[in-house]
Formats: C-alpha cells, structure tokens, sequence
C-alpha cells in the first residue's frame, strides 16, 4: 500500500513561462543551462544522492559543480527539485518557452533573469490565444 503524503488537485496550472533576450545567443545559452540543470537533478536523482519530495538544504558534488561552471549563484537547495518536474523547454528564437503543469516554478524564473531574460509568466487556460499551453 502507497501513502501519499501531499495535496494534489486534477486542475494543471498550464503555466506557460517566455524568456525573452536580448539575442538568439543568450537565448541559447539560458536554454543549455536549463537543459544542464534539469540533466543532473535526473543523474542525482538515479545515483540516490537527490530525492524529489522531502525538503532539503544541500547541494550535490555534481550540482555544485555545475552550478559553478555555470555562474549560477542564485538557486537553494530545496528550488533544484523544480528541474525534476514535468516540464518542456524550447527554444523560439530568442525567446525560451517553459510549459509545465506545476505551480512552482521559481528555479526557472531566476536562472532566466539571471541570464538576461525578460519574463512573462501565465496559465494558457487564461490565454490559450498565445498558442504555448502543454498539449499543443
């Protein structure tokens, strides 16, 4: 028997998260980082040294490696999980599109604006005209 120890609700956000910059080279290298990231949540996770779920306030050798390499400096511990979750990341241009079904989604956010982006964040069930909601 499963336990489950959260809250969940059947409505998905549909959260659509555009990072637009000042060029297709900053763009790139926003996306990559993103991509980086989101690779050694899964490599911690698959070694056991990351668990998605419970609270925690420490960084990995490997993350803390990465992180550095990347001159990211701005991300907690406890925020890597977000890079576990259901997400897509494209590239449009300059602009990153991040759609996700999740709430929290503040990692993504600071590594846009740390490199360079200018953000809009909505639920394309509110704005389904802009053409970015998860399914499409």
């Amino acid at each position: 028997m499963k336990i489950w120890y959260g809250y969940g609700s059947e409505h998905s956000m549909n959260l659509v998260m555009i990072g637009r910059f000042k060029n297709v080279g900053d763009a790139e290298n926003a996306k990559l980082a993103i991509d980086q990231l989101i690779k050694q949540v899964s490599a911690d996770v698959d070694a056991g040294e990351m668990v998605i779920g419970p609270p925690t306030d420490s960084f990995t050798p490997g993350m803390l490696n990465l992180l550095q390499t990347l001159k990211v400096h701005i991300l907690a511990p406890d925020e890597l999980q977000q890079f576990g979750y259901d997400a897509n990341v494209g590239l449009e241009g300059d602009k990153v599109v991040i759609t996700t079904d999740e709430s929290d989604v503040s990692a993504f956010l600071k590594v846009l604006v740390d490199k360079g982006a200018r953000v809009e964040v909505f639920s394309a069930h509110f704005y389904p005209e802009a053409g970015h909601g998860r399914g499409k």
